[in-house]
């Protein structure tokens, strides 16, 4: 939903035609950093360390090398070790944001769906945890940039659905879900309400219903905004003086081309 109302065409490329699209740091960074702190989130409160975590993220750096994600990411010596530095910063960061030991999760990872009227929405789940008072946390990792106050609220609308999908599910409201920015670090929390969850369902079936005009007139429009800097299918775009038409076979043959890459030398050795 987020990809479509960000822009539809680039929605056309991923999700439509399912063009491969090649990796990007920040987001194998982003995947890097989530499984390593299920893999400490899943360890015994008392063994939540700082040196358990960093073993963690060897053994997440480990676990990821041959995926596609990691193994086709095309880095020098330089940008190697800057994407090492960051990863480990980013596990640092999130000490200073809670302590572990503390968490009592009762779901990492976990895949949930509901159905609205016919519409099936379907969330990933970082983290699902009960707190002192024994209520739902919903707790989300972020990697990039904290937003600005502008974008807060639409940052914390994907939580917002989560919470949505536990109410379906475990017929129970979350009593909070909760943001944590690893990059700063900072931690943004909300308290879902009747009136946020309402918006959530609302806003989710328009977006659904606009997917599926979109999909049965194949009328997908290029959206323009600051996020076109980091899209991979701009030199395809309309706005840009690309044509849509050719984005299925160059970014096939890139895809190609890009399996004949030695790959990236993982697992990262963290000092």
């Amino acid at each position: 939903m987020g990809a479509f109302t960000s822009c539809p065409l680039a929605f056309r490329f991923s999700y439509v035609q399912r063009l491969p699209e090649p990796p990007s740091a920040p987001a194998s960074k982003g995947t890097l950093v989530h499984r390593a702190l299920e893999l400490l989130l899943d360890r015994p409160g008392p063994q939540r360390t700082l040196t358990a975590a960093l073993a963690d993220l060897d053994r997440a750096a480990a676990e990821l090398a041959a995926h596609p994600e990691f193994s086709g990411l095309d880095l020098g010596a330089e940008e190697l070790e800057r994407f090492r530095s960051d990863a480990e910063k980013l596990v640092r960061n999130y000490f200073e944001l809670e302590d572990p030991a503390g968490v009592r999760p009762i779901g990492l990872e976990i895949k949930l769906d509901a159905k609205l009227d016919g519409v099936v929405i379907r969330g990933i789940i970082d983290r699902l945890e009960l707190d002192a008072d024994g209520e739902l946390v919903i707790s989300d990792y972020k990697t990039g940039n904290t937003p600005s106050e502008r974008w807060e609220e639409q940052s914390l609308a994907g939580v917002h659905l989560y919470a949505l999908l536990c109410e379906q599910n475990f017929g129970r409201r979350p009593a909070r879900v909760q943001l944590l920015y690893l990059s700063k670090p900072e931690a943004i929390i909300a308290r879902p309400s009747e009136g946020s969850v309402r918006s959530v369902v609302s806003k989710s079936k328009a977006i659904m219903m606009a997917v599926e005009r979109a999909c049965s007139r194949d009328d997908f429009r290029p959206r323009p905004s600051a996020l076109c800097d980091f899209c991979s299918f701009r030199e395809f775009c309309p706005s840009y003086g690309g044509d849509p038409a050719e984005a299925e076979v160059v970014m096939r043959q890139r895809a190609e081309a890009a399996v004949e890459r030695p790959p990236l030398s993982l697992p990262l050795t963290v000092a």
